[in-house]
C-alpha cells in the first residue's frame, strides 16, 4: 500500500506552509501531504467516516474533508482541540469579514498610546519577548478579548497565538522554550505578521467555502480517547477507518510544548495548573506524568492482552534495572506499561467504531530508552491481535535517532518510523 522510498509524502512533521496546517505548527503532527497519500491508497468508500483517536491540531481531518470524507476525532489537549475544531468547523460567514476585523484591531492598537501593566504576565512570557514587542502582543490580545463574542474572534486568537514564536527574542523553538537564550526574532513587527497569518487563514477558509458539502460532517471531541463515553456519540460499527498517529515513547512532553501559548493567553497560570487542566487526559508518553501506583495498575491490566502483556512487563523490568544503574535515572519503567495500557483502551474504542473490514493506519515510531529496545509498532499489532485486528503491513516509513547511536548513554539501537496497517476483523 505504502511507497516507502519513493519519497512521495515524505516530510516529517506539520508543515509551515500547506493549507491549514500553517494556521500553527503544533509538533505533534505529521505531514498532511502523507496523510493524504494514505488516505487515498485505503480506498474508503465515498463520503465515508474516518476518525482519529489522537487528533492534534486535526491534519488527518483536513486531509479526510479534502478527500471527501466526514471525520471524527478526539483530543485531549484541551487548546489544541479548540484549534482543530475550528480547522474543521464550517465558516461563519464571508472571510472578508475576518480581514476586516483583524485590520480594525491593528489600526486600534497603533493609534493606541496607553501604556501596559506588565505585572500581571507569566515569567516565561515576560523573558520570551523584547518590551515594545510584547506590548503590542498584549494590546492585540486585550482587543481580541473585547470582542469574545465576534463571529471571527477564535481566528483571531489563532493568528495571534500563532505568531508569538514568529516574534519571540529568545528561543522557542519545539519542544522546550528556552528564555535564557537569546535569537533574533524571525519577524520583527508583531502586527504585520499577525496580519499575514490572518491572510492565510481567510485564504484556505475561502478554498473550502467554494467546494464544502453539507452532507458531510466533521467533529472533534476534546477529552480522553481512553474513555468509551467520548466515542458514544458515533455509534458502534459505522466508522470505514481510522488514519492517526499516537505519542512516541519519546519524552516527549506536548503539554509543556504549548507553554508558552497557554501561559499568555492565560489559560493557566502555574506548573500545576497545566499539570492539572491540560495533561491530565493525555496519555502517559513522558516521566512527569509518571506514579508508582498508576505503574502498577498498569502493570496488572497487561494480563488482559494475552501473551503482549508479559513482553511489555519484562521490558518494564530490564528499564527499571537500568534506571537502578544511574544517579538520577528518569522513570521509562513507569511509563511502559501506562502506555501500553491506555493504547490497548483506545483499540477498543476502534474496534466498537469501526465497522467489519475497516482499515486503521498507525504512524508511530520505536525508542531504546537507556539503550533498551522497546518495538512499539510491534507491540502495539500484538495488542491489535487480541482485541479484534489483523495485521497486515509494517513499513519502514524513515529512519530516526541516529544521532543517538554510539552515545554511551543513549543506545546502540536504530531506530525506524512505521506505518502499521490493521484491518478491523
Amino acid at each position: 500500500m505504502h511507497e516507502p522510498t519513493s519519497g512521495r509524502g515524505r516530510r516529517h512533521g506539520t508543515s509551515r506552509s500547506d493549507p491549514f496546517d500553517r494556521w500553527f505548527r503544533y509538533p505533534a503532527g505529521f505531514a498532511s501531504d502523507y496523510a493524504s497519500l494514505l488516505l487515498n491508497q485505503l480506498q474508503l468508500p465515498t463520503a465515508g467516516l474516518v476518525v482519529d483517536p489522537f487528533t492534534g491540531s486535526g491534519v488527518t481531518g483536513t486531509a479526510a474533508r479534502r478527500a471527501g470524507h466526514s471525520f471524527f476525532g478526539v483530543e485531549a489537549h484541551p487548546l489544541i482541540a479548540e484549534l482543530a475544531a475550528l480547522k474543521l468547523g464550517r465558516p461563519v460567514g464571508d472571510p472578508g469579514g475576518l480581514l476586516a476585523a483583524a485590520r480594525g484591531i491593528a489600526e486600534r492598537v497603533e493609534t493606541t498610546k496607553s501604556s501596559i501593566d506588565l505585572s500581571g504576565e507569566a515569567e516565561l512570557t515576560l523573558r520570551s519577548f523584547d518590551p515594545t514587542t510584547l506590548t503590542v502582543l498584549i494590546k492585540l490580545r486585550n482587543s481580541i478579548r473585547k470582542q469574545h463574542e465576534h463571529e471571527w474572534n477564535l481566528y483571531l486568537k489563532w493568528a495571534l497565538l500563532a505568531t508569538l514564536r514568529d516574534v519571540a527574542s529568545v528561543r522557542v523553538g519545539w519542544p522546550y522554550q528556552r528564555p535564557g537564550s537569546q535569537r533574533q526574532p524571525t519577524f520583527a513587527d508583531p502586527i504585520s505578521r499577525f496580519l499575514q497569518r490572518v491572510t492565510w487563514i481567510a485564504d484556505d477558509i475561502r478554498s473550502i467555502r467554494e467546494v464544502e458539502s453539507n452532507s458531510l460532517t466533521f467533529r472533534v471531541k476534546q477529552g480522553d480517547s481512553r474513555e468509551a463515553r467520548n466515542w458514544a456519540e458515533i455509534g458502534e460499527g459505522v466508522a470505514h477507518g481510522c488514519l492517526t498517529s499516537p505519542p512516541y515513547l519519546n519524552n516527549f512532553d506536548y503539554a509543556d510544548a504549548t507553554r508558552l501559548e497557554l501561559y499568555f493567553w492565560g489559560d493557566v497560570t502555574s506548573w500545576s495548573q497545566m499539570c492539572s487542566e491540560v495533561r491530565s487526559d493525555m496519555l502517559t508518553a513522558t516521566t512527569q506524568q509518571t506514579s508508582v501506583g498508576a505503574a502498577r495498575d498498569a502493570r496488572l491490566s497487561l494480563q488482559r492482552y494475552g501473551s503482549v502483556g508479559p513482553l511489555i512487563n519484562d521490558l518494564a523490568d530490564q528499564l527499571q534495572k537500568e534506571r537502578g544503574n544511574r544517579t538520577r535515572g528518569k522513570e521509562y519503567d513507569r511509563v511502559l506499561p501506562d502506555y501500553f495500557v491506555a493504547i490497548g483502551r483506545i483499540l477498543e474504542n476502534l474496534a466498537t467504531v469501526l465497522s467489519p473490514g475497516a482499515p486503521t493506519v498507525l504512524l508511530v515510531g520505536d525508542s531504546a530508552p537507556y539503550g533498551v529496545y522497546v518495538d512499539t509498532p510491534g507491540l502495539i499489532a500484538k495488542m491489535a491481535t487480541e482485541l479484534g485486528f489483523t495485521l497486515e503491513e509494517d513499513v519502514i516509513l524513515r529512519r530516526r535517532g541516529q544521532r543517538w547511536v554510539g552515545n554511551a548513554t543513549r543506545h546502540n539501537v536504530d531506530l525506524a518510523e512505521r506505518s502499521v496497517l490493521l484491518r478491523r476483523n
